[in-house]
């Protein structure tokens, strides 16, 4: 019995330590992209003066290069990419469905309703546009969860009805569009597809405030999360608030995935890449809710790259996630409707 206790002790260390080596390599490939993006454009800023600008000095070409153009944009693709990738996973491990992205079940769609109304129909621009995502995004999520509660949640279910609603939403959105002025229309066409483009660093801070909120309250969860995977029986088994839990989670995701949302707008499938993409590289050992947060700051940050300047055109970021996303998503599709989905 002490061979067979020391045996499970042992194994679980293994497992933490990989946890924290697999953690540990992508900050450091997060950190080598970031620093390539400030370093490498259209023009080579060397290293020397990038720290120099970072540490606030003023380096003559550099200053504005790097301080206002490559920062901001590197800051807020880091910052909207550990929000999608973080509120992503967390949907996903809740329903036990790698569908159950807000890409697929209308949260995104929501908020992007929302923006554009308020920039096609209201004339609006700036924080206000924001406000009205965040709302839409929050608002939308309930009605799905409203819509798919019959003594309880059901994941297939959910996912439908998400699948649903965002088709209304989407032809809302179409049908705006249709009736658009065409000063109005650059800005909404801008905003659906997912950028940074003009990114400033004020609009860092409240995408900050609600990763620091809402991710800390998620990772606070991140227990009653892994016990979630194991069924709603075993975790309330486990002593799991299964209900409570959930809507802790939905609440915490989505304020997260609206906050980023309106922001950049809806970068195409990060939320949805980023967890399966993290179960393949962490499998059994220890959360994704890290993992996935960090993939998502990778793939924003790095497609933003190769959109600006590894391309023959300059395309925004979310046309690069779209193109990397759609083909996952059908393979995904087939080998949940073969196997069955779960993380």
């Amino acid at each position: 019995m002490l061979v067979s206790t020391d045996s499970i002790a042992g194994n679980r260390r293994r497992r933490a330590r990989r946890h924290i080596v697999l953690i540990a390599i992508l900050l450091a490939l997060l950190a080598a992209i970031f620093a390539l993006t400030l370093s490498l454009g259209q023009s080579f800023t060397p290293p020397g003066d990038v720290i120099r600008v970072l540490l606030g000095e003023d380096v003559p070409g550099a200053t504005f290069t790097v301080g206002q153009l490559r920062l901001p944009r590197a800051v807020l693709s880091v910052l909207a990419g550990l929000s999608f990738g973080l509120g992503g996973v967390a949907f996903q491990i809740m329903l036990r469905n790698p569908l159950a992205s807000p890409d697929i079940i209308g949260i995104s769609s929501g908020a992007s309703a929302a923006a554009v109304f308020a920039i096609v129909v209201l004339s609006l621009d700036g924080p206000i546009v924001s406000v009205f995502a965040v709302v839409a995004g929050l608002g939308v999520a309930l009605l799905v969860y409203g819509l798919s509660f019959r003594n309880g949640v059901a994941g297939t279910r959910l996912i439908l009805v998400g699948i649903g609603v965002s088709a209304m939403l989407e032809s809302f959105i179409a049908y705006i569009l249709s009736h658009a002025p065409a000063w109005n229309l650059q800005e909404a066409m801008r905003w659906l597809t997912g950028s940074v483009n003009g990114a400033q660093l004020g609009q860092a801070l409240p995408l900050l405030l609600a990763l620091v909120v809402f991710g800390g309250l998620l990772l606070s969860r991140a227990r009653d999360l892994e016990a979630l995977r194991l069924g709603d029986d075993t975790a309330a088994a486990l002593g799991v608030g299964v209900a409570r839990t959930r809507i802790i989670v939905i609440v915490a995701a989505v304020g997260m995935i609206a906050c980023a949302t309106a922001v950049t707008g809806p970068i195409a499938f990060v939320a949805f890449l980023s967890g399966p993409i993290a179960a393949r590289i962490v499998g059994n050992n220890g959360s994704l809710l890290i993992p996935s947060a960090l993939i998502g700051a990778v793939l924003v940050l790095a497609g933003d790259y190769c959109g600006q300047f590894l391309l023959s055109v300059r395309y925004p970021v979310g046309v690069v996630t779209g193109a990397l996303g759609a083909p996952y998503l059908i393979f995904l599709i087939v080998r949940v409707n073969r196997t069955g989905g779960s993380l």
